[in-house]
């Protein structure tokens, strides 16, 4: 590619996947996750190039345009997939990050695979990006790059966003590479994290474990640049999503499930990738109870969980998806009646138009992560929601929970006190129910994706 980008995203997946149709051609398509639906409004917007690894190991994809934009693949071996990815990104960094939910596991050859690959994305980085480029590199995978980038390329403007939770200083030392991690993070001129909790627990790390000096959030690193670390709470593209959720397709698709749920008084909804942190063993649990108890009727109340398939291939996952299907499994089997199970449990992922058609028809939302950077889910139910009768049902340690006080607030730790707001929210009056979600809606409309970037950028660009 000989054309250089102004500006440049890094993250470890690029935006696209590839489709190889029946007579072998191949194309590609924009990604349906998280991170590609909060960033694909600023990279349409701003043109640009986006450095990040295609899905497949041990094969060598040449750059290629997409939406306007470049799209630059990095190669992963199937040894450094393994070790960088599954092994230090998702068995070491994440369960730490995520208040040791799972035990982490530290191991220095997965180390070793991380230097590597952080030092591939970095150089391909270097490559594409023009003089005075602003790069903003994305997530936990890639902590190293804005050191490794600042070294190869100094005129760079280099921002970081953090999109999970940022740990306290106490968990942080378990890490073996702990200073490593700092000073790579200290290579951006601009840290993002979801809360001010996460910069705060950033800034006292650096204070403690560095020799640079810290003035409130801007760290002056030794002679090169100040790094500056603030909160910037991640959102959604909120219009989108009110559109789609009131588009004819959408709507037909809400009324075809009602009827596939047997037309029940009441929906509670759960939506979570299938992982650890995200809470389900207490959620099911609790909602399991409400029916033995026979405060919920499995006749006329049911409970939709979605739950992603999410990293295959790990112990702790298999393990999870494992214990899920037995416990749905108990309690249908103990509280079910006839035809309808109490728990509508399904292990798939569904397009954006199916997920906004189960959120316009539950009653309840619940999202009970354990621990949660932001939450996503929670601001596209309420943006969904075509009226203010629906309640969300959030846990505190969510991020979101932070922006979005008038949901149910919960700790999911707590059964009994699970258990006690999720009747709360099925039975509070329609006008306490009503004013909860204006209050909602009016937080989520006026913080939006465009917000978000806008902000970050412009801190970084100014």
């Amino acid at each position: 590619m000989s054309e250089r980008a102004r500006f440049v995203v890094v993250a470890n997946r690029l935006p696209v996947d590839r489709i190889t149709a029946d007579d072998g051609s191949v194309d590609w398509r924009t990604s349906p996750g998280g991170l590609v639906t909060a960033l694909e409004p600023v990279m349409r917007r701003m043109g640009g190039a986006w450095v990040g690894w295609h899905g497949a190991s041990n094969e060598t994809v040449e750059p290629f345009e997409h939406d306007g934009y470049s799209v630059i693949p990095v190669p992963l071996s199937g040894d450094e997939y393994e070790e960088y990815y599954e092994g230090f990104s998702n068995a070491t960094l994440w369960p730490l990050y995520h208040d040791t939910v799972a035990f982490p596991e530290f191991h220095r050859e997965w180390w070793d695979a991380y230097v590597t690959v952080n030092r591939r994305f970095a150089e391909a980085t270097a490559d594409v990006a023009d003089d005075g480029a602003t790069v903003w590199v994305q997530d936990y995978q890639l902590q190293l790059v804005p050191k490794l980038l600042r070294e190869m390329r100094p005129d760079l403007r280099i921002g970081f966003f953090l999109h999970i939770p940022f740990p306290p200083t106490e968990l942080f030392q378990q890490l073996p590479w702990r200073s490593d991690i700092l000073e790579g993070l200290l290579g951006a001129d601009l840290v993002g994290f979801q809360v001010p909790g996460g910069a705060q627990n950033f800034l006292r790390l650096v204070r403690q474990r560095t020799r640079h000096r810290v003035e409130r959030d801007r760290v002056h690193v030794s002679g090169s640049h100040v790094c500056t670390a603030r909160a910037y709470p991640i959102s959604i593209d909120t219009h989108g999503f009110e559109e789609l959720a009131q588009s004819p397709e959408v709507i037909a698709e809400s009324e075809s499930l009602l009827e596939e749920l047997g037309h029940p008084k009441q929906i509670f909804l759960g939506v979570d990738r299938l992982d650890y942190t995200k809470g389900l063993r207490q959620r099911i649990r609790a909602m399991g109870e409400l029916f033995e108890e026979g405060k919920l009727d499995p006749a006329d109340t049911v409970f939709l969980q979605v739950a992603t398939p999410s990293r295959e291939r790990v112990e702790e996952y298999k393990r999870l998806r494992d214990d899920i299907d037995l416990l749905v499994g108990r309690i249908n089997s103990e509280v079910g009646g006839v035809g309808r199970p109490a728990i509508s449990y399904l292990h798939a992922g569904f397009p954006r138009a199916t997920m906004a058609a189960m959120y316009r028809i539950a009653d309840v939302m619940v999202v009970t992560p354990l621990r949660d950077g932001m939450n996503l889910v929670a601001k596209e139910y309420v943006a969904c929601r075509p009226d203010t009768n629906g309640a969300l049902v959030l846990s505190e340690f969510a991020g979101a929970a932070q922006e979005l006080k008038q949901a149910y607030l919960v700790n999911p730790y707590d059964l009994n006190g699970m258990k006690d707001v999720l009747m709360q929210a099925a039975t509070d009056s329609p006008r306490e129910r009503q004013r909860r979600m204006r209050a909602l809606k009016k937080q989520v409309r006026g913080s939006t994706i465009e917000h978000w970037a806008d902000n970050f950028l412009g801190d970084l660009q100014g």
